[in-house]
């Protein structure tokens, strides 16, 4: 047990830089970035309330409030602004201005920590208060936001790092974070290709036939798809094992490397063909944070029988 115990504590506890955190927080300062440009000429009628909206902003945040009245939600900020006697025009431009510079202030590596709360609160809001036009890359960009809030910020690459003139060396405390970012997207692997093995339409290709013809999904045409037919079943059957099997393939050394660049190439797929940027994108950072090349090509050995292996991350002493 105490062999155990001490592998286990160093599994965690490994020593790592900062490279990982600086993917993290450029790649999601690109991702805000993206998605708040690209919704700017839509930003009013999607989250303007009552009629002058694409939705029921106000019967979306009833909703929410069943569901937790503590979520984060547009309409506390229009509420807010109507004080300091702001249209909700105005406050949703603030909204989409902050959005924006956040994300900016991310990339760059200004204020990290300050920011990455803002940035994560503010999206949070959107997301949930025009969820019924949401889909997986919300959940996903949450997720690393969160992540990226109680990191160990500053990272070597950011500004503030270099203002402060702070000498960041690997550390165990950066392993952790890193430690549960990789078990989390693991997880996540997991369940997802479960649920895909589940049923047959991954396996015959009716699934991968349907999410390619569904507008606005439908970048290839049809005629296409039909002469690959034969081609649609086994790229099922390779999604559903590669990630159902990712918790166990990504880890050992012989197999770790051909699902860490599947799993990248899997998502720039499904960005190119059916024009899911954002999600290929946001799904391609926190592959690359978590997994990223320097864990893909060494990663510390570990023993759990006898005393455990000595991180490279640990020189010895002798």
């Amino acid at each position: 047990m105490p062999n155990l115990r001490d592998g286990f504590r160093q599994f965690l506890l490994t020593p790592q830089s900062t490279a990982w955190l600086s993917v993290l927080r450029v790649g999601l300062g690109l991702q805000v970035l993206f998605y708040t440009v690209s919704l700017r000429s839509d930003w009013i009628e999607l989250l303007a309330q009552g009629n002058r909206g694409l939705i029921r902003r106000d019967l979306m945040e009833a909703l929410l409030s069943v569901e937790g009245p503590l979520i984060p939600r547009v309409g506390w900020m229009v509420e807010a602004g109507g004080w300091l006697h702001l249209s909700e025009t105005n406050v949703l431009w603030l909204l989409w201005g902050g959005l924006l510079l956040a994300s900016l202030f991310l990339i760059l590596g200004l204020f990290c920590r300050t920011v990455s709360i803002i940035a994560w609160i503010l999206f949070l809001c959107t997301a949930k208060s025009a969820e019924p036009f949401g889909y997986g890359v919300d959940n996903f960009t949450i997720i690393g936001l969160f992540y990226l809030v109680i990191a160990p910020l500053p990272d070597a690459g950011s500004i503030d790092a270099r203002w402060r003139r702070i000498s960041l060396k690997s550390s165990s405390l950066q392993g952790l974070h890193r430690r549960v970012l990789q078990l989390h997207i693991c997880i996540i692997y997991f369940f997802s290709g479960f649920a895909k093995c589940a049923g047959p339409g991954w396996w015959n290709g009716t699934s991968l036939w349907r999410a390619l013809t569904r507008p606005p999904f439908d970048i290839i045409p049809p005629d296409i798809l039909i002469r690959l037919g034969f081609v649609l079943p086994v790229l099922g059957i390779v999604v559903c094992v590669m990630e159902a099997t990712y918790p166990v393939c990504i880890w050992p050394r012989k197999t770790r490397l051909i699902w860490f660049v599947g799993v990248l190439a899997l998502h720039a797929g499904i960005g190119v063909m059916m024009g899911m940027y954002l999600f290929a994108w946001v799904m391609i950072v926190l592959n690359v944070a978590a997994f990223g090349p320097e864990f893909a090509f060494e990663v510390p050995k570990f023993s759990f029988i006898g005393s455990p292996i000595q991180s490279q991350a640990e020189p010895s002493s002798t």
